[in-house]
């Protein structure tokens, strides 16, 4: 296998997954300019991300069973000229049905992108490698949320709507170019996986779903993200803006500073997982903790949030990304591989479920406490609004955790045994 073409793949369907961020969060920084396009309220306006998130969560088990058999080089081919198609349509409509259809479009293209680009890491690097590189991907996959709040947000205002999201459209087309002529299934000198033969979907979905490490890393991709991407994909610029009074400034700086905190978790939740495989459910719980806390502790301020206290809310949704990916670590790590890409799909679709609810009760909520437009938005607003994300937290816990049993309970029966939490304690005084 040559280890330059390995990195040369890798790298090539990464630049996919950035342009993908980007398109993705593109909305999140003209949030206050497609209201004015296209005369519509907050609620509305939560409908462009919540088809997006929709067609992206639905597509994800399609893509995965189309993925086990034609391979991520025409996946994501296929995927990244659909976004194109997306961005381009946006560009130069000026309808609301055409903006959802173009919204559609997005999300179907970015649904076939990250299993792909993990397919390919599957494929092309050694077995121990995976869970750091898949992190890896997925941090430096971050860049395109700073390039949707800097230099496209500076190009909307510089150029206008139009040359801006055909700009992003182009990308997309040149990086689809580059992964049909150099990317690869796979090394030349590796025979091809041997699938079985046409068990049925249904009956192969029947058998993903039964497996108590997919249910375990599909609850973990529902309860870590969700917040993080309400805010970065939507809603987290105007909050920053309208409701704390920040310059556009520092809002771009903090949403810059929660691609910073991706990456810094990233690694610190890759070496962990990576080294202790037993125990990846603590970091998903401790995601969720942190959130949860630094939430609450805006939500009961009577008036604007400190700088520091911004800093530290924005960091801790910064470690739901990272935190989700343990959840696909989960599916990939107790499938057969001929179900991998299925796996994988079926958990990194919850996430985007979490968030499409996320989204669409933030802007039902801003709409009932009558600050839906950017004439009204409301800094208390957007708080009470916020906390519709406790309930989110809440199943998603409740299913972490009797997944995990579950998942236990297997492992103990082919003899893995995962020592409770006081035993590991009282090892560790002993020690000392």
């Amino acid at each position: 296998m040559s280890t330059t073409r390995a990195w040369l793949v890798w790298s090539i369907g990464l630049l996919g997954y950035v342009l993908a961020i980007a398109s993705r969060s593109s909305l999140s920084a003209v949030a206050v300019e497609t209201s004015d396009r296209f005369g519509i309220a907050a609620a509305t306006l939560s409908t462009f991300a919540v088809l997006q998130l929709g067609v992206y969560g639905a597509m994800q088990l399609p893509v995965g069973l189309i993925l086990d058999r034609a391979g991520p080089r025409r996946v994501l081919t296929v995927g990244l000229l659909v976004m194109a198609c997306g961005q381009a349509l946006l560009a130069v409509t000026g309808s609301v049905p055409g903006a959802f259809a173009a919204r559609i479009l997005v999300g179907a293209g970015d649904a076939t992108i990250f299993v792909s680009v993990v397919r390919l890491i599957i494929a092309w690097f050694p077995a121990r490698s995976a869970p750091l590189l898949t992190q890896v991907t997925g941090v430096v996959a971050q860049a395109g949320q700073i390039i949707s709040v800097v230099p496209f947000l500076a190009l909307v205002h510089a150029r206008g709507w139009t040359p801006a999201f055909l700009t992003l459209s182009a990308c997309l087309l040149l990086v689809a170019v580059a992964v049909a002529v150099t990317v690869r299934n796979q090394p030349t000198d590796r025979p091809a996986p041997d699938l079985p033969a046409a068990p049925g979907v249904r009956k192969q979905v029947l058998e993903i779903w039964a497996n108590p490490g997919t249910r375990l890393g599909f609850w973990t991709h529902f309860v870590t993200p969700a917040g993080g991407n309400v805010f970065a994909l939507l809603w987290g610029f105007p909050y920053l803006t309208a409701g704390e009074g920040l310059s556009n400034g520092r809002a771009q700086g903090l949403l810059t500073l929660y691609v910073i905190a991706n990456g810094a978790f990233g690694l610190l939740i890759g070496r962990f997982a990576g080294r202790h495989p037993l125990r990846r459910s603590w970091v998903v719980l401790a995601v969720v903790a942190i959130q949860a806390l630094a939430l609450l502790s805006l939500v009961v301020r009577p008036d604007e949030a400190p700088l520091w206290q911004l800093v530290l809310f924005v960091m801790c949704l910064g470690a739901g990304g990272p935190g989700s990916l343990v959840g696909l670590d989960f599916a990939r790590t107790s499938n057969p591989p001929h179900l991998i890409s299925s796996a994988t799909g079926l958990a990194n679709s919850a996430g985007f479920f979490a968030s499409l609810l996320g989204v669409l009760m933030l802007g039902v909520l801003l709409d009932l406490q009558g600050a839906g437009t950017p004439d009204t938005y409301d800094l208390h607003a957007f708080r009470n609004a916020f906390c519709g994300w406790y309930l989110i937290w809440l199943v998603g816990v409740i299913g972490v955790l009797h997944n995990r049993r579950r998942l236990r309970v297997l492992m103990a029966s082919h003899g893995v045994h995962v020592p409770p939490l006081r035993d590991v304690v009282g090892r560790y005084r002993r020690s000392r």
